[in-house]
């Protein structure tokens, strides 16, 4: 049962290599993609669950989400260059180079793959994984505004808590918490 959590992410890893061959938009596209999502909230609920959250499996985590956006993005992209006006574009390349500056401050930091837990990161990989259900709806360009605005504050927030943290700490929630369960300081 301890390796339940890790395995479940391994799946999402596979399922998103899944989605390369598949044709972006199709039933089965979204249902891979949907798998990948519901995959990617039960790992983390019953690593918790089983008292079996650790850093390789955070490592992990964070591994299957990069490739999990990564395909994705190569599946949908062209249909996002097509829909997506040049502000939003903007607003993307600044949260990219944001998300850059996160995990270098970190690798010289911590001399590691470091990417934190924190709620806002979490609220934008939700946001993120909609945009696939909605990039065909006539609000599609405002919520993707909306969405990389959160993304920019969340690589910002992980930005300025790589810079204050004294150490590493995958589940730092927020900057807002001088303090947090693991007795890890800010600064």
């Amino acid at each position: 049962m301890k390796n339940l959590p890790n395995l479940i992410t391994l799946s999402r890893l596979v399922s998103a290599l899944a989605l390369l061959p598949i044709y972006a938009f199709s039933p089965m596209f979204f249902a891979i993609y949907t798998y990948c999502g519901i995959s990617d909230i039960l790992d983390g609920a019953l690593a918790r669950t089983l008292h079996c959250n650790d850093e390789s499996g955070a490592r992990l985590d964070s591994i299957a989400d990069i490739i999990f956006y990564s395909v994705t993005a190569f599946k949908i992209l062209p249909v996002l260059c097509s829909k997506l006006t040049p502000l939003i574009w903007c607003v993307i390349a600044a949260a990219a180079l944001l998300r850059i500056v996160s995990y270098s401050a970190a690798a010289i930091k911590y001399r590691r793959f470091a990417s934190l837990h924190t709620y806002m990161n979490k609220l934008t990989g939700f946001l993120i994984f909609t945009v696939p259900y909605i990039i065909f709806l006539p609000f599609a360009n405002t919520a993707c505004m909306i969405i990389g605005i959160v993304a920019v504050i969340a690589a910002a927030e992980e930005v300025i808590i790589h810079a204050i943290a004294d150490e590493y700490n995958a589940d730092r929630r927020t900057l807002f918490v001088l303090k947090d369960s693991k007795g890890f300081t800010g600064g």
